[in-house]
C-alpha cells in the first residue's frame, strides 16, 4: 500500500505515525517554494506542516522543480505527502518520531509547467518564497526575464515578482515575504542585488524597481539540521514494515533543528508558523546563531576531524562511543571555542547550544564519517577556527592547549605518503586516505624537504594560508611542535589517553 491521501484512512495512527489533519487539504496555496530537496522537506516544510496541524499558519506549499533531472511523478502519485522520520537524543534520551507531512500541495516542472508557476504568483493568497538552489543557484548570470522559463533562479524569482506586480498593478499590499535557505553569508541580501541588477538589465520600469525595493522583503537566514534524505534499502524496508506502507519519498532527519531568520514584526506576522517552534528564531539581526554554529559546530568538528580519524574512529557516532576521544571534543567545545567567540555570545546560549551540538554528535542514526568532514580542511580551519584562535588569545593571553592539539593532527593527516593522478594520499593503519586539499601540494612539499619542527613553523607563518601570521601567538608554535611529536612517537589514542588523566604536560 502505497502513501496518498486515498490510502490514509486505512494507516494506523497507533503512535507510530502522525497522521494529518483532516482540515489540511481545503487550506490555501501560501508558499511558493524553489527546490524539492530533502533539506526543505526536512525543516521549512516540516515547521509548516507542524503549524498547519495546530491551526496556526493555515497554509500549504506548491513547490518548483527547477532541474531537469527526474520528474514529479512521485510526488503526484503520493499527492504531496512524505513521511519524516525524526531520529536523535535530547538531554541523553533517544526521541523517535514518525510524522506524515502534508505541507506540500502539487509539485510543479519549472520547464513543463511555466504558465501554471506564474498563474501561482498572481494568486492572492500567496504570501511567501523559500528557496534552496544550492549556493550556486544564488549568482548573476546572462538571463532572461520573457524566457519560459528565466535559466537561472533568480531569474524565475524577477519573473515570478514581475507577474504579481503586473496583475496587482504595483499595489504595496502584494509583495512578498522571500527568505532563501542556500548556505552562503547574507543569502538574502545578496539575492535581492542579483534580482535588482536582472531587472536593471532587463530595462523593467521605474515604478516595479520601487516596488521590488519596497514592498518585498528579502531575509538572511541560516539553516541547521542534518537530513541524510532516504535512508539505505534495509533501513527503508524495516521502516516501511513498521509504518504498514510503502513510501518512496520517505525521509530521515535529525532531532535538531534551527532556521533563524533575519526580520521585524511584519516578518513574523506572515511567517506565523514561527510560533509553534522553538526551532524558529525571527530576529533583527542572526549573528549569533551564525557563530553558534560557525565555531561551536563546524569548529568543533573541523579540530577534531584529524585526531578523531588518527585515533580509528571513522564516524563522529564511533569517536562519541570512545570516551578519551568523546572527551576530548567535549573538552574542545567547552574549554577553548567557547570562551572565545569572536562575536557576542552569552555564556548561557553557549552552554546550551554546545549541549545540543554533543547530543547531535552521539546521534546513533546519523554516518557522518570524519573524511566528509576533512574536505577542504585547511579553507575551513582558516574560516571556523582561526578567529577563534586570535580571540583566545586576545581574552587569555595563552595557548589554547585543546585547539593546539587539535592543529597538530591536523598536520599529521596532512602527510601525504603517495600522489597518483594529480591527487594526494596519505596512509593510516595500512590504509591510504585521499587528502581532498588544495593545501595538500603545498603540505606534501613541506613534509618531503623539512623537520616536523620546521613544519609546523613554516605552516603556521604561513599568512597565504590563514589571512594572518599564526606563529606570532605567544608559545603556539612550541605547544603544536610539543604535541606534534608525541603524536608521531606515541600515537593519537595513547596521546589523548594519557592527556585525559594528566600524566602528560607540555
Amino acid at each position: 500500500m502505497i502513501l496518498n491521501r486515498e490510502n490514509l484512512k486505512k494507516i494506523s495512527a497507533s503512535g507510530n505515525v502522525v497522521l494529518p489533519a483532516s482540515e489540511v487539504w481545503t487550506l490555501p496555496e501560501k508558499v511558493l517554494q524553489f527546490g524539492t530537496g530533502v533539506l526543505l522537506r526536512g525543516l521549512p516544510d516540516y515547521f509548516i506542516d507542524k503549524a498547519n496541524q495546530q491551526g496556526v499558519f493555515n497554509g500549504r506549499i506548491v513547490v518548483v522543480k527547477s532541474t531537469d533531472k527526474g520528474s514529479t511523478s512521485e510526488f503526484d502519485d503520493q499527492d504531496g505527502l512524505y513521511t519524516l522520520c525524526v531520529r536523535g537524543i535530547a538531554d541523553g534520551q533517544k526521541i523517535e518520531e514518525n510524522i506524515i507531512c502534508s505541507a506540500i500541495s502539487r509539485v510543479l516542472s519549472a520547464n513543463s509547467d511555466w504558465s501554471a508557476i506564474l498563474h501561482v504568483a498572481i494568486s492572492p493568497d500567496l504570501q511567501i518564497i523559500i528557496s534552496n538552489t544550492t549556493e550556486v543557484g544564488i549568482l548573476l548570470v546572462d538571463d532572461s526575464v520573457q524566457a519560459q522559463p528565466p535559466v537561472s533562479f533568480p531569474g524565475k524569482l524577477l519573473a515570478v515578482l514581475k507577474a504579481r506586480y503586473e496583475a496587482f498593478a504595483g499595489d504595496p499590499g502584494k509583495g512578498l515575504v522571500i527568505v532563501p535557505t542556500e548556505l552562503i553569508t547574507d543569502n538574502g541580501t545578496k539575492l535581492k542585488n542579483i534580482v535588482t541588477e536582472l531587472a536593471r538589465q532587463s530595462n523593467l520600469d521605474t515604478g516595479f524597481l520601487q516596488w521590488l525595493a519596497q514592498s518585498n522583503t528579502f531575509c538572511n537566514t541560516l539553516v541547521d539540521r542534518i537530513v541524510p534524505g532516504k535512508p539505505e534499502a534495509k533501513v527503508l524496508t524495516d521502516l516501511e514494515q513498521k509504518l504498514g506502507y510503502q513510501d518512496d519519498l520517505l525521509i530521515l532527519s535529525e532531532l535538531y533543528r534551527l532556521w533563524a531568520i533575519e526580520g521585524d514584526e511584519h516578518v513574523k506576522e506572515v511567517l506565523s508558523f514561527s510560533q509553534v517552534d522553538e526551532g524558529v528564531v525571527i530576529a533583527p539581526d542572526i549573528t549569533k546563531y551564525r557563530e553558534l554554529k560557525l565555531r561551536l559546530l563546524n569548529g568543533t568538528h573541523t579540530l577534531s576531524c584529524a585526531l578523531a580519524f588518527l585515533a580509528g574512529q571513522i564516524t563522529v557516532k564511533e569517536a562519541m562511543g570512545q570516551k578519551a576521544v568523546s572527551d576530548f571534543i567535549s573538552r574542545l567545545m567547552k574549554e577553548d571555542i567557547a570562551p572565545a567567540i569572536p562575536d557576542e555570545v552569552s555564556s548561557t546560549e553557549s552552554a546550551v547550544f554546545s549541549r545540543q551540538v554533543l547530543d547531535r554528535f552521539r546521534n546513533p542514526h546519523l554516518d557522518h564519517q570524519w573524511l566528509s568532514i576533512s574536505l577542504n580542511y585547511t579553507a575551513k580551519l582558516k574560516l571556523r577556527v582561526v578567529p577563534v584562535i586570535e580571540n583566545y588569545f586576545k581574552i587569555f593571553n595563552q595557548v589554547p592547549q585543546n585547539i593546539a592539539l587539535g592543529f597538530a593532527a591536523y598536520l599529521v593527516f596532512m602527510i601525504a605518503t603517495e600522489t597518483e593522478a594529480g591527487k594526494y594520499y596519505g596512509s593510516y593503519n595500512g590504509e591510504r586516505y585521499l587528502i581532498n586539499d588544495d593545501a595538500a601540494g603545498y603540505f606534501y612539499d613541506l613534509w618531503q624537504q623539512d623537520t616536523p619542527e620546521q613544519v609546523v613553523e613554516k605552516a603556521l607563518e604561513n599568512s597565504d594560508l590563514w589571512g594572518t601570521n599564526l606563529a606570532a601567538l605567544p608559545s603556539f608554535t612550541a605547544a603544536i611542535q610539543s604535541y606534534l611529536r608525541l603524536i608521531m612517537t606515541d600515537g593519537i589514542l595513547p596521546l589523548i589517553k594519557s592527556l585525559e588523566s594528566e600524566k602528560v604536560s607540555v
